[in-house]
């Protein structure tokens, strides 16, 4: 007899080390139900797990069938919350396991349900079936208490396993899909930690990055902040500044990207430090700041340009004004003609560069307001060159249109200013002179009208963008030249909102050719 429970006791150390030296739940359920089996000589087990909101839940079988299954949950009614050993009771398990057996047809006559607890806790309860009934000795009871103690304990581990395994996905999902560039290094400043937004940031992948030092990936073409990371750990950042590492460290300023290029970007470095205060990691939050940069360089150029646009106006009226009003001259009629004439071209620029504000103003507001018409864009641009050529002597304006154009469907006022937008800039960008050419073409789905001059031209570089608001091209030919840089904004936005396109060809010193196209209306004139 004692052989025979030190064999018990062995197989339970057995299966005790089995249970705990595996973290998969779905093992771990696995290895006990088939022990259990094994030791109680049954023919079959469940066990139930305590569900989150509450109640109990069949998690695993061995030796039953799946299709059963919805009969033995009656077996899981009156399970006590929190239970041990020796109080552990569920009525009428007995009655409840006979009416299963006569509804399955299985030949099962006694169950034996283990509690699965961690000190007064109930997370679980191991059902055992058997074939035949029989009693259990106070060894046998210690020994299955012992068993089920030993699975409690391996069922709570892989539990808190998979819940760990789960968040860290989670977390590597967050990091990972994140907009912002994250990556996380050790106290040595090797990457452990590099997501996709900081790929495409720098120019790094994660799989390059990971293992490399900080300052290999990290590479500054220009700082706006004091300190960058190395010079600030070896000031004693982040011990030396608050041992509770509260203080984050932030670095700004234009970073190479692999491959050539710089992008601006704001990191934030924030130091993780054990309870002794050790450094543990850094986190670095990388944001790309080129929008704002750019807004306040849109800013600060908005406040010079339009400061300039405005006081040249205002100062011309305020001047000619003056002259005209002096009671120590006596002008004659041509004189006072002329400078009216003058102060009435200045109040006009100002009068139009305030519209242009105000245009942008609404743009930006989502707000432009379309009166849409049928519109005959031939006439329109007669009109444009009609008025603009008595402007000038040095270019010679001419149209060319296929007869019978086909209409569009548009604003005709904000269209105008789409050409007239066009055609100044033609003359104002070709100083020397020279011809204007206003040209329609007629596209199946489409028509299109160009406006090309024999200017100073564009360079390819400057091209993308000069289509921003108050971007101007960076030359010291077009210095001179006034204007606010709204005029290609206003008609593109225009142009966008009639469903069009517009678009640049140019060569520097071989003149430019502005397009836009519009959706034309069935029939023709």
């Amino acid at each position: 007899m004692t052989s025979y429970w030190v064999r018990q006791r062995e197989y339970l150390l057995e299966i005790s080390r089995a249970l705990t030296a595996q973290l998969n739940l779905d093992a771990v359920l696995k290895k006990v139900l088939r022990a259990a089996t094994e030791m109680l000589t049954g023919q079959s087990a469940l066990i139930a797990l305590r569900q989150p909101g509450g109640g109990f839940a069949i998690r695993a079988v061995y030796g039953l069938p799946v299709r059963l299954l919805g009969y033995f949950s009656e077996l899981l009614a009156d399970i006590p919350e929190r239970a041990g050993h020796a109080d552990f009771y569920i009525p009428g398990l007995a009655n409840k396991l006979h009416q299963v057996a006569i509804e399955t047809g299985l030949p099962l006559r006694q169950v034996v349900a283990l509690p699965m607890s961690i000190g007064r806790e109930l997370i679980g309860v191991l059902y055992v079936f058997r074939a035949h009934g029989g009693s259990f000795t106070p060894d046998d009871r210690r020994i299955l208490a012992s068993f089920a103690d030993q699975a409690a304990i391996a069922v709570h581990n892989a539990q808190l396993y998979r819940r760990l395994a789960q968040e860290k996905h989670r977390l590597d999902a967050i990091l990972e899909h994140s907009a912002d560039g994250v990556m996380i290094m050790d106290p040595g400043q090797q990457i452990t930690v590099f997501n996709r937004a900081l790929s495409e940031l720098t120019g790094w992948s994660a799989a390059e990055a990971i293992g490399r030092h900080h300052d290999e990936i990290i590479r500054w073409e220009r700082l706006e902040t004091g300190l960058d990371l190395a010079q600030a750990v070896a000031g004693g950042w982040p011990l030396a500044q608050d041992r509770q590492g509260k203080t984050p460290l932030y670095v700004e300023g234009d970073l190479r990207r692999r491959g050539g290029g710089t992008v601006s970007v704001g990191i934030t470095y924030a130091p993780l430090l054990d309870r002794e205060g050790r450094l543990v990691n850094i986190i670095a939050n990388v944001r790309d700041i080129t929008r704002f940069r750019e807004a306040d360089r849109l800013k600060s150029t908005f406040v010079s340009i339009v400061s300039h646009e405005l006081k040249t106006p205002v100062a011309t009226i305020l001047g000619y004004a003056e002259t005209l009003a002096r009671s120590d001259a006596q002008w004659g009629p041509e004189t006072a003609q002329e400078l009216a004439e003058t102060i009435k071209d200045e109040a006009k620029r100002l009068d139009r560069l305030i519209t242009d504000l105000l245009d942008v103003s609404r743009l930006q507001a989502g707000a432009l307001p379309l009166a849409m018409e049928e519109v005959a864009l031939d006439m329109l641009a007669r009109r444009v060159a009609q008025r603009f050529q008595p402007r000038t002597d040095r270019h010679e304006i001419s149209i060319r249109f296929p007869k019978n154009f086909p209409l569009v469907k548009g604003d005709p006022m904000r269209l105008e200013q789409v050409l007239d937008n066009l055609v100044s800039n033609a003359i104002k960008y070709s100083p020397e002179g020279g011809k204007v050419r206003i040209r329609g073409r007629v596209r199946p789905e489409e028509v299109v009208v160009t406006v090309s001059d024999e200017g100073i031209g564009i360079p390819a570089v400057e091209q993308g963008r000069i289509f921003d608001a108050f971007y101007r091209v960076d030359d010291r030919s077009t210095r001179k030249t006034g204007g606010a840089g709204l005029g290609l904004y206003l008609a593109r936005a225009i142009v966008e909102a009639h469903n069009g396109r517009i678009w640049v060809e140019s060569e520097p010193g071989e003149g430019s050719s502005f397009s836009f196209a519009l959706p034309r209306i069935d029939g023709t004139r």
